[in-house]
């Protein structure tokens, strides 16, 4: 579900009536509702409504849980808010009906008038954290959620056993700790980190994105984001190719320069090391360009 393409609609409603304990359960679970409820809603709609819309967000979509389980299992739970999603795929109709062009964000759609500029949650300013979320929530609805995060444990184990398998690894090479001194292994693995950090892995390991995304109407699938504000996994590895592949060119100039080989040998590691440097230079140029609209420059590819 995670890597599907989401937009998750988060609804705070004002309700009038009193429903029963069962109808509220309900109400905050978090059901999937379709395209045509949601305008049904909108068009006929008497009280105010927050919706948020996200597009390849998974902790944005991880805070908003949070901030609705809170809520729903909170003791001062009333009637007055309740969340629910739309999935992307099914109700892309809505965006456009809605007119929204970027993703992700807040508005809030009060009962009476249009949303003022207030009523758009500043995204790149408060962030998607669920404390400010609920902040936000409170100053547009008076609804006050006291956000109760669930223990996580993967971080600590994670760490625990990475710690043992160093010690593990260490102990059983006890009598041979040469490795640890020869600076070819920590050049190549600063090097992995480099690369790692530079195609963007962190991002993905934050935001969750898919690993790339099939248009439902023409089927034609995707690996490069057009947007300079997003990337799909896919998109990562490939940059972390290209990077690596321009590396091993550089690599291959500075050998070719420096070794002691014959210059037969050399003449090749060069001719080699500016193929590599030239062709995938020009191609992360290339995704350069897809992704900033605009870029003026060029290498080979246009």
């Amino acid at each position: 579900m995670l890597n599907k393409l989401l937009i998750v609609a988060f609804l705070a409603v004002s309700l009038y009536g009193t429903p029963s304990d069962g109808q509220k359960k309900k109400e905050v679970s978090g059901s999937l509702l379709s395209p045509q409820h949601i305008k049904h809603v909108l068009c006929g709609k008497s009280h105010f409504f927050l919706f948020f819309f996200t597009f390849i967000f998974r902790q944005a979509d991880e805070e908003y849980q949070i901030l609705a389980n809170s809520w729903r299992y909170s003791s001062a739970f009333t009637n007055r808010i309740f969340f629910a999603m739309v999935d992307f795929d099914e109700g892309s109709d809505v965006f456009q009906m809605l007119n929204m062009n970027s993703a992700p964000t807040f508005i809030n759609f009060p009962a009476k008038g249009k949303p003022k500029p207030a009523d758009t949650y500043e995204l790149q300013v408060r962030g998607f954290a669920a404390e400010q979320l609920a902040r936000w929530v409170a100053d547009r609805t008076d609804v006050h959620i006291r956000v109760i995060r669930p223990p996580n444990y993967a971080g600590p184990l994670m760490l625990g056993l990475l710690l043992a398998f160093i010690g593990s690894l260490a102990y059983l090479r006890r009598n041979n700790l040469e490795f640890l001194f020869n600076k070819n292994v920590w050049a190549f693995s600063a090097l992995c980190f480099v690369l790692i950090m530079t195609s963007g892995q962190m991002w993905n390991h934050i935001r969750g994105p898919p690993y790339a995304h099939k248009n439902p109407n023409t089927g034609q699938v995707s690996y490069i984001h057009g947007s300079s504000q997003a990337q799909f996994v896919a998109e990562t590895h490939i940059v972390l190719l290209f990077n690596a592949a321009v590396t091993l060119g550089m690599v291959l100039l500075h050998e070719a320069a420096t070794s002691d080989l014959d210059m037969g040998k050399r003449k090749i590691m060069c001719v080699a090391g500016i193929g590599l440097v030239l062709l995938f230079f020009s191609w992360l140029l290339s995704i350069f360009r897809a992704k900033y609209h605009g870029y003026p420059y060029s290498f080979l590819f246009g």
